[in-house]
């Protein structure tokens, strides 16, 4: 039954978010009992091809976004790829620049730098959480704005023009705040990124950490050999 669901999923015939039907609904209609039916759809939970949500139901997972590892935005990424990037701005504010921060955009630390807290979302299904530090002065930029549009769609308008970044990908353990706003489970292992990104003048312009889900989203690049 796993691999017929399997290839009914991958084939398009069950699109994403769609609701299975319940378990004893499939075992009757597939005339299987009901502890393999359980078996079957743990598999493809574990696959990463179904998820299982509280009041909901089990559901068709949404495709995987693949990103480039090249300098550009979540936001441009999605765009190109034809998906539907939404964005809730959870904090937007000038605030003192912490060690780490500061040594990213070679700054002093307590040096005022503004802070935007974004969940990046596509279509209703969200995807990322990211921080951006930015130098003080270097924008004039409201939440709703940020809503509208990417943040490096922003810089873009602005006249800053991006021309190398420093990035370092890794993975950790979701937050329960984490979890709470990406709808994934405490605990649950979420990709990192941290970037720091510089114009075409040398001058560090963003200090970005951002986390990824896992399970619907990963990097990509072309290695060449020497």
């Amino acid at each position: 039954m796993a691999q017929q669901l399997e290839a009914a999923i991958l084939a398009g015939e069950l699109s994403p978010g769609s609701r299975l039907e319940n378990e004893l609904e499939l075992a009757a209609r597939h005339r299987l009992s009901r502890p393999t039916v359980r078996q079957a759809i743990q598999h493809l939970v574990d696959k990463g091809l179904l998820v299982r949500r509280r009041g909901v139901g089990t559901q068709v997972v949404q495709s995987q976004v693949q990103r480039p590892l090249e300098l550009s935005s979540l936001y441009d990424d999605l765009k190109a790829a034809g998906r539907e990037p939404r964005t809730r701005v959870l904090e937007l504010d000038t605030v003192p620049a912490e060690a780490e921060i500061a040594a990213g955009l070679g700054v002093a630390p307590g040096t005022p730098v503004v802070r935007v807290h974004r969940l990046r979302l596509t279509g209703a299904e969200p995807l990322a959480l990211m921080t951006n530090h930015l130098p003080a002065g270097l924008l004039q930029v409201t939440a709703a704005e940020l809503e509208e549009h990417g943040l490096y769609e922003t810089f873009r308008a602005a006249g800053v023009n991006l021309r190398i970044a420093h990035q370092t990908i890794g993975a950790r353990a979701a937050t329960a705040a984490e979890a709470r706003l990406l709808d994934e489970r405490r605990g649950t292992p979420l990709l990192t990124m941290t970037r720091t990104a510089f114009d075409d003048k040398g001058t560090a312009v963003e200090y970005a950490t951002h986390v990824y889900r896992a399970g619907r989203y990963s990097f990509s690049h072309t290695l060449v050999g020497k």
